[in-house]
C-alpha cells in the first residue's frame, strides 16, 4: 500500500466504483463496512448485490466489518439497486448495494443510503466515509467491538413486487405482449416475481444473470444496446419493449413500432398520472435537460413544476424539500415519493403498462401526446478549455434580446421557439450539449450552431 492511502479516484460524488481487485478489494470493502456503520451511526444495516463475480464476495466482506463493529446485518443476497432501497425503506436501515450499474464486468461499486434510502453523497456523509477508510489504510483497522454483530439472511424480492403493485392499479389492464431485455442483468432477477400474475405475455431477452455482459453493455440509453430489443419487439408484434440497466434502476421503453420512447415522454406520461392519483395536487421535480414538454404536462394537470440541476444526489433533495410527488430524469431514473424519494425504473414501467393496458391505442399513439417537441439529444465533445467554450457561447448569446439565459447548471439559453443547455463534465474535458425547438429544422439549425462553437 503507498505511503499515503488516497481513495478519491474510487470515492466519486455519489459512490464508490473502480476496478477490482486493482483499485479495490474484499480488505478495503470490510473498511467500508466499518467506516459506513461509523458515520451513519447505525445499530443495523441492510446489504445487496448485483450478479457481478466479485459482488457476492464484496458484499461479504462489508457485512464482516460492519458486524465486527458490533452492528446487526441484514443480507438480501442479489436484488436490484430499488429492491435496496425498498428494504432500506421498509425496514427503516441504512443499506449498501454492490453493483456497477452499466460498468465493464472488471468494475464494482457500492451505492449507500441511511434509513429510508435517503442518498449517502459527497455532501451527505460519503467524504467522511472514505477519510475513515483512507486512515484506517495507513494505520490498521479499528478494534473491534467487544460482542459483534448478528449477520442474517432475508428474502425481500416477493414483498419489493407486492410494494410496488401497491402503488399502480394493473387490475383491469387488456392483455399486453411485452419484451424485456434486462441485458444479463437485474432484471432477469426481479421481471418475472413483479410481473407474475398479470395479464402479460412476458418475451424474455437475456435473463441469465451474468456480470460479464456476453450481449451487450446493460446500458439503454446508449442507441447500440437496444438494437436487439427493437427487433424484436417488431419481431414478436409486441406491444411494447422495456429495456433494464444492469443493476436494474433504470427503465427504457420501445413502443410497438420498435421506437425509443423519451425518457421526458415517460416523465410526463407517469407524472399525470401521479397527479391524478393524489386530486390533481403536487410538484414534479425534473431536471434541466428534459424536454418542455414535462413541466407544460404538469401544469395541465394541475401540478407545480420544479426544475432542478442534473444528477440524483440533487433530485433526491429537490424532493424531500419540496415534498414531490414523482421526479424524472431524461437518463431514464424515476424517483416517487412513494418508494421514498428513491428512483424505481420498475415503478416507473408499471405505469407505462397500467396506462397502456387501459385504453386500445398503441404506445405509439399514446406517448405522442407526450412529446411535443424535438430534441437533440445529449451530445459530447471533448474540449480543451471548458470555461472558455461556455463564455463564447456567452459571448455570441448573451446580447441578443430575444433570450434568456442562467447559470443553473452549465448555461441554459432560452427564446420563445427554442432552447439549449451546455454543462461541464464533472470528470472528463467534456461539454455536454442538449438542444430543443419547436420543429426538426430549427433545432438541427441550432444544434449545428452551438456545436460549431464549441468546437471552434
Amino acid at each position: 500500500m503507498a505511503a499515503v492511502a488516497d481513495l478519491s479516484q474510487l470515492v466519486k460524488a455519489y459512490d464508490v466504483r473502480g476496478v477490482v481487485p486493482d483499485q479495490w478489494d474484499e480488505a478495503l470493502a470490510e473498511l467500508f463496512g466499518a467506516a459506513f456503520v461509523q458515520v451513519t451511526g447505525a445499530a443495523a444495516i441492510v446489504v445487496g448485490h448485483d450478479m457481478r463475480p466479485s459482488s457476492p464476495g464484496l458484499s461479504r466482506a462489508f457485512a464482516r466489518g460492519a458486524a465486527a463493529r458490533g452492528v446487526d446485518v441484514t443480507e438480501i443476497g442479489l436484488c436490484s439497486t430499488d429492491q435496496l432501497y425498498y428494504a432500506s425503506g421498509a425496514l427503516g436501515l441504512p443499506g449498501a448495494m454492490f453493483t456497477a450499474s452499466h460498468n465493464p464486468a472488471q468494475y464494482n461499486g457500492i451505492k449507500m443510503c441511511r434509513a429510508g434510502a435517503a442518498p449517502v453523497g459527497q455532501d451527505t456523509g460519503l467524504v467522511e466515509i472514505r477519510e475513515l477508510a483512507e486512515r484506517w489504510l495507513q494505520e490498521g483497522a479499528p478494534e473491534p467491538a467487544e460482542t459483534p454483530g448478528t449477520v442474517t439472511t432475508r428474502e425481500t424480492l416477493s414483498d419489493y413486487a407486492a410494494h410496488l403493485r401497491s402503488l399502480v392499479d394493473l387490475t383491469s389492464i387488456r392483455p399486453l405482449k411485452v419484451v424485456v431485455d434486462a441485458g444479463n442483468g437485474m432484471g432477469g432477477h426481479t421481471v418475472p416475481t413483479v410481473f407474475e400474475g398479470l395479464p402479460l405475455t412476458l418475451v424474455p431477452m437475456y435473463f441469465e444473470l451474468d456480470g460479464t455482459f456476453p450481449n451487450h453493455e446493460a446500458n439503454p440509453l446508449d442507441p447500440a444496446n437496444i438494437v436487439d430489443l427493437q427487433q424484436r419487439v417488431r419481431a414478436e408484434s409486441a406491444d411494447l419493449g422495456l429495456a433494464f440497466d444492469g443493476d436494474a434502476d433504470r427503465c427504457f421503453v420501445v413502443d410497438e413500432r420498435g421506437e425509443p420512447v423519451s425518457p421526458s415522454a415517460i416523465t410526463a406520461l407517469v407524472a399525470a398520472r401521479e397527479l391524478a392519483r393524489n386530486g390533481g395536487k403536487g410538484t414534479v421535480i425534473h431536471n434541466l435537460i428534459t424536454s418542455w414538454t414535462v413541466p407544460e404536462v404538469v401544469r395541465e394537470n394541475g401540478g407545480t413544476p420544479v426544475r432542478t440541476r442534473v444528477g440524483h444526489s440533487f433530485i433526491k433533495a429537490e424532493m424531500a424539500r419540496s415534498g414531490a410527488i414523482f421526479g424524472g430524469e431524461h437518463s431514464a431514473h424515476y424517483y416517487f415519493k412513494d418508494f421514498w424519494n428513491a428512483d424505481t425504473g420498475m415503478l416507473a414501467a408499471l405505469h407505462v403498462l397500467a396506462a397502456l393496458g387501459g385504453q386500445n391505442g398503441p404506445l405509439s399513439a399514446l406517448v405522442a401526446q407526450y412529446d411535443r417537441y424535438t430534441g437533440s439529444g445529449e451530445i459530447n465533445s471533448t474540449v480543451a478549455d471548458q470555461q472558455a467554450s461556455l463564455a463564447a457561447i456567452r459571448a455570441a448569446y448573451g446580447d441578443r434580446d430575444d433570450v434568456t439565459l442562467d447559470d443553473l447548471d452549465g448555461l441554459t439559453v432560452t427564446a420563445a421557439d427554442w432552447w439549449f443547455n451546455v454543462r461541464p463534465s464533472n470528470t472528463e474535458p467534456l461539454l455536454r450539449l442538449n438542444a430543443e425547438a419547436r420543429d426538426e429544422a430549427t433545432m438541427t439549425k441550432l444544434r449545428d450552431e452551438v456545436l460549431a462553437i464549441i468546437r471552434a
